[in-house]
């Protein structure tokens, strides 16, 4: 017979005073006490089990949040709770850390339900708080705390950005072969960023405002600093999407530059031996009556009277400033 209770990635019960210790599942989420302090259940959304065991346990509406296949960040208040939807930086070994992770929460005053598809550092570094004794202590401040992790790593993130930027910028004076393609990925690395980070730093500000979820002065201070640190972060990936766009521009400009010089070029050389081809197809055609045929020194006259006009052609353009 199929499992149908999902295995946890943690489970902590947190006091009032933010003590907190490892508890199994319980059986059923409505029975927990919401007066003194909160439970925390961390899941895998790939385990088999959690989709059923989350119907069960949650309004349906909250379950198909919980799981949904896709999601973006948000913040929605659902009957008695939130339903919060929150990306942070891909750091697991291996990956790109623009490739954004999704977690997303179900938060009541007294329980956290959370799931990830794969680790979300900002999340590991709460449990490993909670496995010290020390957590937050209450579910605003969890969630403060986990905002404001999130969006550290994030800056962290867009900050190398801004400086290999920098380092474009100082190189496109001279551009290389491999400059193109450098700098595609590193436009496609902020574009997926800001995919992400603009709609997660409008649900961070609704909940730093207070109106859709009520916040201690604590949670509350938290929160504006991390909306703050989420705007700040947004400019700089949008500056830095813009100095890439004008590097784009300006290597665009110099590769046009050189077709276009490249083109004239070919343009002059191509009016230089024009004449010079007319006059050797003129001495090449088979009739009668061809001048210097018998002569001994006809081939040698044709060829110098071709080089005369090509100086004097040059020396032409030159004057004209074509060349």
């Amino acid at each position: 017979m199929a499992n149908t209770t999902p295995n946890p990635i943690c489970a902590f019960a947190v006091s009032s005073d933010g003590v907190s210790r490892p508890i199994a599942l319980p059986s059923d989420l409505q029975t927990l006490s919401k007066t003194d302090g909160y439970v925390w259940l961390h899941f895998d959304v790939g385990d088999p089990a959690f989709e059923a065991w989350l119907i069960h346990q949650l309004p349906v509406t909250v379950a198909k949040a919980l799981v949904a296949s896709e999601t973006r960040p948000r913040c929605d208040r659902v009957e008695n709770g939130l339903v919060v939807n929150l990306r942070g930086v891909n750091m697991n070994p291996g990956a790109d850390a623009e490739d954004m992770v999704s977690l997303r929460l179900w938060v009541t005053e007294g329980l956290i339900v959370s799931a990830r598809v794969r680790k979300v550092w900002a999340v590991d570094a709460i449990r490993q708080q909670m496995e010290a004794g020390q957590a937050p202590v209450s579910t605003t401040l969890f969630l403060a705390e986990l905002a404001h992790g999130l969006t550290r790593r994030i800056e962290k993130v867009s900050l190398t950005l801004a400086e290999e930027t920098d380092a474009f910028e100082e190189h496109a004076l001279s551009p290389s072969t491999t400059l193109a393609a450098e700098l595609a990925g590193l436009r496609q690395s902020v574009i997926k960023l800001r995919r992400f980070v603009r709609p997660q730093s409008e649900a961070i500000a609704e909940l730093a405002d207070g109106k859709i979820w009520p916040l201690e002065a604590h949670s509350t201070n938290l929160f504006l600093e991390t909306a703050n640190q989420t705007a700040r972060t947004m400019e700089e990936l949008e500056a830095t999407s813009d100095r890439l766009r004008a590097v784009q521009d300006h290597l665009d400009m110099l590769h046009m530059s050189a077709l276009g010089r490249n083109s004239y070029v070919l343009s002059i050389v191509a009016a230089i031996f024009l004449p010079l081809g007319f006059l050797t197809g003129l001495f090449g055609v088979n009739v009668g009556g061809m001048p210097g045929v018998d002569a001994a020194f006809g081939f040698w006259a044709v060829t110098v009277s071709s080089i005369l006009i090509g100086f004097v052609l040059f020396f032409v353009f030159r004057h004209l400033k074509w060349l």
